[in-house]
């Protein structure tokens, strides 16, 4: 909608910055079919640097006049930067286990998907003004850095740092894309939230039902409770065998799922359904 007023600069709360990193996931690709079908978090995720390249103009001349400006195609890629990284990653960053904690370089890297949030601040808020989602798509990643040196009087943690590049995936309507960018101050708050349910996976419905056996069973977790109805807590006992007089429960859960990444076309039916 075209603005039919005057300009008005620097309102209150309309002074917005970007600040921050978190929220960090990535998501290795199933190579089975193709999707992202199980998150790992990524604690200690210092960065990532988005660095869009390409989109680089060619001008075409005739008629003694610039004719056209050709663009070629863009790219998207960037840096990771972290203090540490999943376990689950290191397959995707060229190592091997060929032996419990040992690991072997210079293997296939594997293609993933990556999750994190930038924080949105104002004047009146600070940081807590709201977040941007990004949602990057067929990533692989370049060998990192890693800078070893003596314990000194000047302390600092090793950071790891990876460059990654991308392929795009498609989208209904659109050109294929590789990263998607949700701003949750503008976003559907409801639709946002079933869509990071999706992203960081959830819990499900636990539930705690009476133990009437004799024995336990090897492998089975046993508990007992305290409290009244509505605030018992369950306490995972240590017991080896059921005790007289002592009332055992098993716990079980129903409804939990996986974190995933969703593509980008299932991304846009959630955020535009209803």
């Amino acid at each position: 909608m075209p603005n039919t007023g005057a300009l008005v600069w620097d309102q209150i709360g309309e002074k917005l910055y970007e600040a921050g990193v978190d929220h960090g996931v990535v998501y290795p690709v199933n190579t089975t079919n193709n999707t992202y079908d199980s998150g790992y978090a990524w604690n200690g995720l210092i960065s990532v640097t988005e660095s869009p390249s390409g989109a680089e103009p060619t001008d075409l001349y005739a008629d003694n006049i610039k004719y056209v400006s050709m663009r070629s195609a863009e790219d998207f890629g960037g840096t990771i930067e972290a203090y540490t990284y999943p376990p689950q990653f290191a397959d995707l960053d060229g190592t091997a286990e060929i032996a419990t904690g040992v690991r072997i370089g210079q293997q296939k890297r594997g293609m993933f998907g990556l999750s994190y949030r930038s924080l949105i601040g104002n004047d009146t808020d600070s940081n807590d003004h709201g977040y941007k989602l990004h949602l990057v798509y067929g990533a692989t990643c370049s060998p990192s850095e890693k800078g070893y040196e003596t314990v000194n009087d000047s302390p600092d943690a090793i950071t790891f740092s990876w460059e990654f590049t991308t392929t795009p995936v498609s989208v209904t309507g659109h050109k294929p894309t590789a990263i998607i960018t949700i701003d949750s101050t503008l976003a559907d708050a409801t639709k946002l939230a079933n869509l990071e349910a999706i992203l960081y996976g959830s819990d499900g419905t636990v539930t705690y039902t009476e133990f009437t056996g004799s024995t336990f069973v090897a492998g089975t977790d046993y508990y007992t409770r305290t409290g009244t109805e509505g605030a018992y807590v369950y306490t995972k006992t240590t017991d080896a065998t059921p005790q007289s007089g002592v009332t055992y429960y098993t716990k079980s859960t129903s409804g939990a799922t996986a974190p995933r990444l969703p593509l980008p076309n299932e991304v846009m039916t959630l955020m535009a359904a209803g």
